[in-house]
């Protein structure tokens, strides 16, 4: 799409966000609206033209056989009321069930091929959305609550694709019968007809009242969904603190008030909605009237040619204008919920990472080299500065270790280093390379990582080893797994899966995981971010010597809040409010007296009290 269709698409979002005045009723398709279907249309339904073809062809026969049923009717019922010849009503009806057999062919197949394609549509939609997700930044996923997420990639695609699929091709086949036996009629009775459309400026209105209003409501019920999406998903990942709480009750009331909330938006929608179906009831009614008088009028008076079979197969043909109508005004109603659905859907691409190969960017570097950050200014948010000015070597082959209070930007130094955050200011090098000239999957690929936020899969333990190495060998899996100390809890458990994010493990058992991911994927670059914090002392002590192992010729940076873990780091690199305060070894640090030493003490103390 080019820049200045999105341009205009954003302006036009941005002057509906920020309007403070009454809503006035505007166009059935804003503009973003308009660019929207020109984005669907363009990425998911123009190569598939060829069976919306085919699809429409199939509505016209559908048509067609209604107009053919009209002028077999009025021939059966002037055989009735003149000729009475019983051969000719034969004919017309075995001819009349033929054009519904017709139909009723039709009415199968438009389905069967709607569905195929929308079902295509979503599924590509489903894979475009994963692969744009997937590029984002990890920013993006820290400021997104999972529940839009999941909602926008669920039950949102799957609306669309039910909407354009089965919704979308009823509503073409009601639009062809309106206007093939509208036509027909203006041909019969144009006098009459024209009389009858009297009231298509009031069924216009409506729908536009209608349409404006349930745009409002639907945006308000989308948000409101995805709120309450996400407040289950932390119900329930948050379920062992709701029952240690006996928090249920607090819970339940929460997601209570959710369920009412949306139930009052969709009654309010609904109510909306309603609106439309009798209002064309009552304008039918009107127009049915006006057919009645008018056309009896001129099938009395002599000025008019029109017989009594006429008038009804005329009354007749109303009524298949007007049932269609009815429903074409409905799938209007409910084309505004989609639209919004629809500019859901597409806010995810408005979404773009930061975070990508620069020109020319190289895969080869020196991993073993030094990594140097040289005056690196960082901040998650502008008002908030965490690093300014920040300058750390980091000794290729050597452990080094990043301590300090929480907050003081420990851990985001690792995210740097890995570019899941890129520096505001300053410059990150490995081996005299700037990282931002390397590219990310070949920096990554070169890190080992043993984090304290471990992610972890139900499947088996086996699979939650080797998802960092799919192609590894059973013996490179097992090897992992017994350097970290979880062997035999492998072969106590099988293949057996360990719950949802890891619920049947205990917090040392899903650190061993991922400890033995660090083994199996043996990157140069070593990464342990509180590494061992979830590990009693007797288990830290039965791993330390595959830890020693592990680090043994990498260039290890270690994160950790035990100091005594890191007392043998060739280099401790000491962090207060985003500031490097001191550096050096642990007995170097410990005989300035400074920050370092007073931390550990107190750490001492601490043990030495239980």
């Amino acid at each position: 799409m080019s820049d200045q269709t999105e341009q205009t698409r954003d302006e036009a979002k941005q002057a509906e966000a920020v309007s403070t005045e009454p809503r006035k009723r505007g166009p059935l398709f804003s503009e973003a609206d308009r660019a929207n279907l020109r984005w669907f249309w363009s990425r998911y339904l123009r190569h598939r033209a060829k069976w919306l073809v085919v699809i429409l062809l199939m509505i016209l026969v559908q048509g067609l056989v209604y107009q053919q049923f009209l002028s077999m009717t009025e021939n059966g019922l002037r055989v009735i009321f003149e000729s009475g010849a019983v051969r000719d009503l034969v004919v017309v009806c075995v001819v009349v069930f033929g054009l519904f057999v017709l139909r009723g062919l039709m009415s199968f197949l438009v389905p069967i091929v709607a569905i195929r394609v929308s079902n295509a549509a979503v599924h590509d939609m489903r894979s475009d959305m994963i692969d744009h997700l997937m590029s984002l930044d990890l920013a993006y996923f820290e400021r997104t609550r999972s529940g839009q997420i999941l909602q926008r990639l669920v039950a949102q695609t799957q609306a669309i694709g039910g909407f354009v699929g089965i919704q979308l091709a009823n509503a073409v086949r009601d639009l062809v019968t309106v206007v093939i036996v509208s036509g027909y009629l203006i041909w019969k009775n144009p006098i009459l007809f024209g009389t009858a459309v009297v009231v298509l400026p009031f069924i216009i209105w409506v729908m536009n009242y209608v349409s404006d209003r349930v745009k409002d409501t639907q945006g308000q019920a989308e948000q409101a969904r995805g709120d309450y999406m996400n407040g289950i998903e932390e119900t329930v990942s948050g379920m062992r603190t709701v029952k240690i709480a006996s928090q249920e009750e607090v819970e339940s009331g929460r997601l209570k008030a959710g369920t009412r909330h949306l139930r009052d938006l969709s009654a309010k929608l609904q109510r909306t909605q309603a609106l439309v179906m009798p209002s064309i009831d009552l304008s039918s009614a009107f127009v049915y009237v006006l057919v009645i008088g008018g056309g009896g009028y001129m099938v009395l008076s002599p000025q008019f040619d029109v017989d009594g079979a006429g008038i009804i197969t005329f009354l007749l043909g109303m009524v298949m204008v007007f049932d269609p109508a009815r429903l074409l005004a409905q799938f209007f109603g409910q084309l505004q919920s989609q639209l919004v659905i629809l500019d859901r859907i597409r806010g995810i691409y408005d979404e773009t990472p930061s975070i990508h190969d620069a020109p020319g960017a190289v895969s080869e570097f020196d991993t073993a080299g030094d990594i140097e950050l040289k005056n690196i200014r960082f901040s998650y948010s502008p008002d908030q500065p965490l690093f300014r000015g920040l300058d750390m070597t980091f000794e290729g082959g050597k452990m080094s270790a990043i301590v300090g209070a929480t907050g003081s930007g420990k851990t985001t130094i690792l995210s740097l280093l890995s570019r899941l955050y890129d520096v505001q200011g300053g410059q990150i090098t490995i081996g005299g390379k700037p990282i931002r000239d390397l590219k990310v999957r070949a920096l990554r690929e070169s890190f080992s990582v043993v984090a304290q936020d471990i992610v972890i899969f139900n499947n088996s333990i086996w699979e939650n080893i080797r998802y960092v190495k799919p192609e590894a060998s059973e013996e490179e899996v097992w090897r992992a797994a017994e350097a970290a100390e979880i062997a035999d809890l492998i072969r106590a458990r099988g293949g057996a899966e360990v719950g949802p994010k890891g619920a049947q493990l205990s917090g040392g058992q899903k650190q061993r995981i991922a400890i033995a991911r660090a083994f199996l994927r043996d990157a140069p670059i070593l990464l342990l971010d509180e590494a061992t914090s979830a590990l009693d002392q007797a288990t830290e002590e039965r791993i330390k010597s595959a830890l020693d192992r592990l680090t043994k010729g990498k260039t290890t940076i270690v994160v950790a809040h035990r100091l005594s873990s890191v007392a043998e780091a060739d280099r401790i690199f000491v962090l207060e409010a985003g500031a490097l305060v001191e550096d050096g070894r642990h007995e170097e640090l410990l005989a300035r007296d400074g920050l370092y030493a007073r931390l550990y003490q107190a750490q001492k103390k601490g043990y030495d009290g239980r």
